[in-house]
């Protein structure tokens, strides 16, 4: 199968797995996970902070960094269109009891900041306190421009505020800028970075931050269910990833590329947007249904909705690319023939 719809799709390769078998292991509730504590330390060093925190997904991640930025009653300024507001059960609120305080994303996914420097609140007791800024990076597959946000951190800092990157995607980031780890993530007290997307592990993220902060999320990541035993041999994917995946992302983003351009060589097909490894692109709503059908009696798994997003990874290849295009176009062309009988 061809498929086009995340890239938390791909499965492990042969060399990955043998990382994972290879894997030395112990117990990481006790701190003494050789593999795992070796992911930590790498990844801490790599993005310029004092530690790291081993987690089993991107959303407990965020969620514990929320955590340890927050007290009860407390609240962060998010994006409309954020994953750790939108997408993730609204965890926050649920079991945090900090409160969101959404602020609709511009065209760039950035957050302008006059409606950020608005949305923070007076110390009053009427008020939920203020306390983070969180951002995302990549968001919709689009870099954010690292003058904003420095300029969005430093605004949150003049009012007393922490900052927080949702980096589940950061990496695409690190390889479109041709930038470093390090220079994305110093500017923010926590980033959570995915390794179960563009880098191909099957499952976990890092946070990283101060070690008093990463501290306070080992606590909550324990209270939320986080703690894994042997989780080595996770961690030996991961680390795996880190050596062997960062760079070729840059093949997703060329292949991406491609996709968006052929796409927007078929009439009945508008591209929205193209960044990275995502493209965005509306189809006629009564062919959608009919469309996903078709390509997947075909070998080609997508999600067909009025804007569909289809994200290119390590299992997709330039003659996939090749192919889904292709069926796109016989699709419509079909569709065209039947429509004038």
């Amino acid at each position: 199968m061809i498929d086009l719809r995340s890239d938390t799709v791909t499965r492990p390769t042969p060399a990955m797995l043998q990382a994972m078998t290879l894997a030395e292991v112990g117990d990481d509730v006790w701190g003494d996970d050789p593999t795992v504590l070796k992911l930590q330390t790498s990844v801490a060093e790599r993005a310029g902070k004092q530690a790291g925190l081993f987690f089993p997904s991107g959303t407990q991640s965020n969620l514990a960094a929320l955590m340890a930025h927050c007290a009860r009653g407390d609240e962060y300024i998010v994006g409309q269109l954020a994953h750790t507001y939108k997408y993730e059960g609204g965890g926050a609120a649920v079991l945090g009891s900090i409160q969101p305080q959404p602020i609709e994303n511009a065209a760039d996914g950035s957050l302008p900041l006059e409606k950020i420097n608005a949305a923070i609140k007076p110390i009053d007791n009427h008020f939920a306190r203020t306390r983070l800024l969180a951002l995302e990076n990549t968001i919709g597959g689009k870099v954010l421009p690292a003058q904003y946000v420095n300029d969005a951190v430093k605004l949150a800092r003049s009012r007393g505020l922490s900052a927080h990157l949702d980096g589940a995607r950061v990496f695409n980031a690190v390889v479109a800028e041709r930038s470093t780890l390090a220079n994305l993530c110093a500017p923010f007290d926590t980033v959570s970075i995915c390794f179960s997307k563009g880098l191909g592990a099957p499952v976990g993220s890092v946070l990283v931050g101060s070690r008093e902060l990463i501290e306070q999320a080992q606590r909550w990541r324990k209270v939320l269910g986080g703690g894994m035993r042997q989780a080595g041999l996770l961690a030996g994917a991961c680390l795996y990833a880190l050596d062997h995946n960062v760079e070729r992302l840059a093949d997703d983003h060329a292949n991406a590329a491609r996709l968006a351009a052929g796409l927007a060589q078929i009439a009945e097909v508008q591209v929205i947007s193209h960044a990275t490894n995502m493209v965005f692109a509306q189809f006629p709503d009564a062919h959608c249904a009919p469309l996903e059908a078709f390509l997947k009696s075909r070998g080609i798994l997508t999600q067909m909705l009025y804007a569909s997003r289809f994200v290119t990874h390590l299992d997709v290849c330039a003659a996939d690319i090749e192919t889904f295009l292709a069926a796109v176009k016989s699709y419509f062309s079909a569709a065209g023939t039947r429509h004038a009988a």
